[in-house]
């Protein structure tokens, strides 16, 4: 068992409940974590009065060595959480986690977020509940670890995973099929990137840009000195305001893109965008768009473009561990890039007692809005 004595002096103590050989344990397979919240605050000798008994305190055992580990969850809403680590050498994880359908190749590989038979779960999207909860079961492998000085930024691995795929599928594509690549370590420096829709996903995907030296541009609909354009603008991106685009005036206009990644989930736009896809280019969507509103589009058009342009259209959704692990190194680059800027992303925090408000309030000062748990 886990012994105060083996707490680093550099963080606080927490309250725990250890499970004692032969207590009634939660159920699973080996090398699974196990969380329960615990409902005492033990001290160990010498350690500190509990600063965090108001907090959801959490236990974490495994059962591959029997060792016992101390979290403090911040809880957010949805389907992921951070946890920091108060006990073992082991400082900090974020943890974001598929469930496999069982049956598809895809799945078997770990690679639900490419699931075949749609029977995957995923906690907080389909499927399984969020992390709201007083108990967590998941396999070590699953968990993605997160640097303490990232921890005010850790929610964003998400979203940031979910742009992470599609731009790696994007050069995945390009890779091959274009004989250039061969003749650039990194084929996106210099590139042309349109990225519509400054949300967390559109704006986390310009940041992933930026950091391999492409040309980004980000279309949206809100004023340029509003915190979305802002905050483009703070890593060297460009904006367009959609508004000001018209038929006598449309996007192309600003000229062609080699990457187009589309996060806007808005149909008519999504068709729209393809004027200004360059030839041999690559575009990827991840907005899910919604209502059921017939569009007229022109459909032998759309086609002779794709074929006689070599221009490639690919959807996205979801993502795989790896491109949580790539969204976490991303965002210590960035933050190395443009220090203690990247938590403006975050622009609202609620306890999460106010969820309400957090569904009500979407003005033009919003990029990203959390539920905070901790006292």
């Amino acid at each position: 068992m886990c012994a105060g004595e083996r707490c680093e002096t550099t963080v606080s103590w927490i309250g725990v409940r250890i499970f004692a050989d032969g207590e009634n344990r939660p159920r699973g397979r080996p090398n699974d974590a196990f969380s329960d919240a615990a409902d005492e605050c033990q001290r160990p000798s010498g350690a500190a009065e509990c600063p965090h008994h108001n907090e959801i305190e959490i236990l974490v055992t495994s059962q591959r060595d029997d060792a016992v580990v101390r979290l403090a969850m911040l809880y957010t809403f949805g389907h992921r959480h951070r946890a920091r680590r108060h006990c073992s050498d082991k400082v900090a994880e974020q943890a974001a986690r598929d469930r496999g359908c069982g049956q598809c190749r895809p799945c078997g590989m770990n690679r639900s977020d490419m699931c075949r038979t749609g029977l995957y779960a995923e906690r907080g999207i389909w499927g399984l509940d969020g992390y709201q909860t007083e108990l967590v079961v998941d396999r070590e492998p699953f968990i993605v670890r997160v640097a303490p000085e990232l921890e005010a930024v850790g929610v964003l691995a998400e979203p940031f995973s979910v742009a992470q795929k599609a731009l790696s599928e994007a050069v995945h594509l390009q890779l091959t099929r274009l004989p250039d690549m061969a003749t650039s370590l990194d084929w996106l420096s210099g590139k042309r990137c349109l990225v519509a829709g400054l949300g967390p996903i559109g704006l986390l995907a310009a940041l992933s840009l930026r950091l391999r030296g492409a040309e980004v541009w980000g279309l949206d609909i809100v004023d340029a000195d509003t915190a979305r354009p802002r905050w483009l603008t703070l890593i060297g991106g460009h904006y367009i305001d959609g508004r000001q685009l018209t038929p006598n005036r449309p996007i192309d206009r600003t000229g062609t893109f080699d990457v187009i990644v589309e996060a806007t989930g808005i149909a008519r736009l999504e068709f729209d965008l393809l004027d200004a896809l360059a030839m041999d280019g690559v575009y990827a969507l991840t907005g899910i768009a919604g209502g059921d509103r017939p569009l007229n589009v022109d459909g032998s058009k759309i086609m002779r473009r794709l074929v006689l342009r070599n221009q490639v259209l690919v959807g996205s959704v979801n993502a795989s561990r790896d491109h949580f692990q790539r969204a976490v190194d991303d965002l210590a680059l960035a933050e190395t890039r443009w220090p203690h800027r990247i938590v403006d992303l975050i622009t609202h925090r609620h306890r999460y007692s106010d969820f309400d408000a957090a569904f009500q309030h979407h003005g033009a000062d919003e990029i990203k809005v959390v539920l905070e748990w901790a006292a």
